[in-house]
Order: structure tokens, then C-alpha cells, then sequence
């Protein structure tokens, strides 16, 4: 009998499996589901539950548990699909000779993948760690999950929440006292019953453990990338993803809604920060990669170009199996389509122009270069 080919799928930065009924990659494993059986992914499609904010060993070696609980359910083999700093996870699981904080045995796990994807995920740091690190810290990070479990589980923040949160980012600095808190218990007043006991037990994990902060900054991946190997032989791609740069069309792509205009100027926010990547710090590419962001983007993009969240250079490593115009969500579904079944809801308004016809599109090549045969 031939063995099943299953694909993992790994959360990112602030990411989660399910947190009752909602969902990160719903809609990426839905698709998978759909379109994965024809191309020979025949196996189990599972989402690793992580923890968000944990140190890259941490995650890495949930990970590692993860794979492994599935091969003993349905031996086979893995491909892993990485986003944002779950690529990195993926990376390290995989490399050889690591060693993990887990009884669980890495190098079968890694033995198992058969390819590897990772998608906007920050190969080179983003920046916006630093001012998570040095302005906003522990606070801020516990409410921007926040936030992000909000949107992409109901469609919208309150209107004077998001307000408040472009203001802070806009600031620079430290805000006032007691103005994170008082952000964080209107999101949370949202929920109630069960549904809120599960969000603040994931949000606990985001208040005691923040190792991966300092990791996914520019220089913690120059220190990843020179202390991890990849593994011979896996074939790795990834998605790469770019918003457009704000301005008057981005402001009308993202709708004239009282809404849409407070969401886009938290993304205006996000996106500046994202945006001070200095040049050497960014890979040199080969010549496949430079085609490859030609024909999506029309040129290669600048060092400040960004997804809203990681610089899109960053995002480059193996071979391009994607690259489109999207800001960091709208890669999971996680887009303006609320009249859709089930509902696209967005993260925050950029104007990308990212739509269903793209998510169709972009997962339908992943899924390929995963089941592609191997020689």
C-alpha cells in the first residue's frame, strides 16, 4: 500500500490551531482538502497548536511533537507549509543534527518531510520586532493578538479600538498608563462564557513567554540563518507577498468606510515600521528569484517594500513558488469577502487588491510544488 502523503500546516507570529471556533488556517485547509487528494497529498491536512509568541526551539520542538503523533497515527509522509515565523519553526525542525526541548525524535520527523513551503515568513527579520522589543513590549503584543483573533473571527474591531491602536503605533513610544490595558478589556468584553476563558489562556501564554521577539528581529535571523543548515535534498520553496505602498490608491482600494479608513491608517502604521529594513541585511538573489518577483511585481522591489508585517525580501529563500500582492493575512484567507460561505473576514484594510480568485490561485501552486514527484 502506498503511504499517505499528509500536510502540516504551521502558525505564525501571534498564530493558533483553533481556539474554539476560531480559526487561522481554516480556509487554507479547506482549500487543501479540496484540491490536495488529486495531486497525490491523499494524507491528513493538521495544524500545529503553538504557542504564539515561544522561542523558535520552543515551537520548533511542538512541532517536532506534532509530526511525530502523526506518524505513529498514519505513517507516511510530511510536507510542512510554514506562515510567517512557522517557516521558521519548519526550518529548524528540519535542520540536521538539531536538538530539541522534546522527548519526540527530530531527525525521524525530518527524515519524513518531503518538501518544505514557507510562506511571508521573515527568512531576514522584520523590524517591526524591534519596536515590539523596545516601544511596545509585553502589553502591546498581548493586545495586538488580541486584536488579531478579534478580526479574523468577527470581520471588524470597534471603530475607536482601532483608532487608538493606529494612534499608539503612530506614536513611536511608550503610550500613556493604562492605555493598552484599557484596549485590552474592550476587545476582551466582546467574549464571553467559554469563548473568553479560551482566549485569555492562549493570551497567558503570550505574557510569560516572548523568546521569539528578539529572534525575528534583523539581527536574530542573521544569527539563526549562520547556525542552521538546511537539510540535503529537501525541496523548499516559498510565497512571497508585498502590500501596496500606502497612499491615495491604496487609501481608495481599501474603502471609503469610516471602518476601512481607521483599519488602513493601523496598516499605514505597520507597514512604516516594516519598512526600515537596511540593505544588508537582505539576501542576495539568484536569478530564478529575481525573474520570479519580476513577473509578479514588475520589477524586483525595493528593501522597504513589506507586507504590512515582513519586509517581501525577507520572505525569499529556495525557490519562488508564489509571489502576489497581498499584505500579511491575506495569504490565509483572511480577506474582504464577508458574503462568501463560509465568510472572508480581513485582518486590516490595506487595498491590496487581494481577492478569492489570488487565494485559489496561490494555494493551488503550493499544493503542487508539494505533490510534485521527486527524483
Amino acid at each position: 500500500m502506498p503511504r499517505p502523503h499528509h500536510v502540516v500546516l504551521v502558525p505564525g507570529f501571534f498564530g493558533f490551531a483553533n481556539l474554539g471556533d476560531f480559526t487561522y488556517f481554516g480556509h487554507v485547509r479547506d482549500l487543501l482538502l479540496e484540491v490536495g487528494p488529486g495531486l497525490g497529498l491523499d494524507g491528513e491536512v493538521e495544524v500545529v497548536r503553538t504557542e504564539p509568541t515561544a522561542s523558535l526551539p520552543r515551537r520548533a520542538a511542538l512541532l517536532c511533537e506534532s509530526v511525530a503523533a502523526l506518524l505513529d497515527r498514519a505513517p507516511g509522509r510530511v510536507s510542512l507549509v510554514g506562515h510567517s515565523s512557522g517557516g521558521l519553526d519548519a526550518r529548524l525542525l528540519c535542520s540536521p543534527g538539531v536538538t530539541l526541548p522534546t522527548a519526540a525524535d527530530a531527525e525521524r520527523c525530518a527524515r519524513s518531510v518531503a518538501a518544505l513551503v514557507t510562506v511571508s515568513t521573515p527568512h531576514h527579520g522584520t523590524p517591526l520586532a524591534q519596536a515590539f522589543a523596545s516601544l511596545l513590549g509585553q502589553q502591546a503584543l498581548r493586545l495586538l493578538s488580541l486584536t488579531t483573533i478579534h478580526a479574523l473571527r468577527t470581520g471588524r474591531l470597534p471603530l475607536s479600538a482601532v483608532r487608538q491602536l493606529a494612534r499608539l503605533l503612530r506614536l513611536g513610544r511608550a503610550p500613556p498608563s493604562g492605555m493598552l490595558e484599557q484596549l485590552y478589556q474592550q476587545l476582551l468584553a466582546d467574549f464571553s462564557g467559554e469563548r473568553r476563558r479560551v482566549v485569555e489562556a492562549f493570551l497567558a501564554d503570550v505574557r510569560t513567554d516572548q523568546g521569539l521577539v528578539a529572534q525575528v528581529t534583523p539581527a536574530g535571523l542573521e544569527l539563526f540563518n549562520a547556525s542552521t543548515e538546511d537539510r540535503p535534498g529537501l525541496p523548499s520553496g516559498c510565497v512571497v507577498t508585498q502590500a501596496r505602498p500606502p497612499g491615495l490608491k491604496s487609501l481608495w482600494s481599501a474603502g471609503l468606510s469610516a471602518y476601512a479608513q481607521a483599519t488602513h491608517a493601523l496598516f499605514v502604521a505597520l507597514y512604516r515600521f516594516s519598512s526600515s529594513t537596511p540593505r544588508g541585511w537582505l539576501p542576495r538573489l539568484d536569478r530564478d528569484a529575481v525573474e520570479a518577483l519580476r513577473r509578479a511585481y514588475g520589477r524586483v522591489p525595493p528593501a522597504s517594500a513589506n507586507d504590512g508585517i515582513v519586509p517581501t525580501l525577507s520572505q525569499v529563500r529556495g525557490r519562488v513558488v508564489h509571489a502576489t500582492w497581498a499584505d500579511h493575512h491575506d495569504v490565509l484567507g483572511h480577506f474582504h469577502d464577508p458574503t462568501r460561505v463560509p465568510p472572508h473576514f480581513d485582518w486590516v484594510a490595506s487595498g491590496s487588491g487581494f481577492d478569492r480568485g489570488r487565494f485559489t490561485a496561490l494555494w493551488g501552486d503550493v499544493a503542487a510544488f508539494l505533490a510534485r514527484p521527486r527524483g
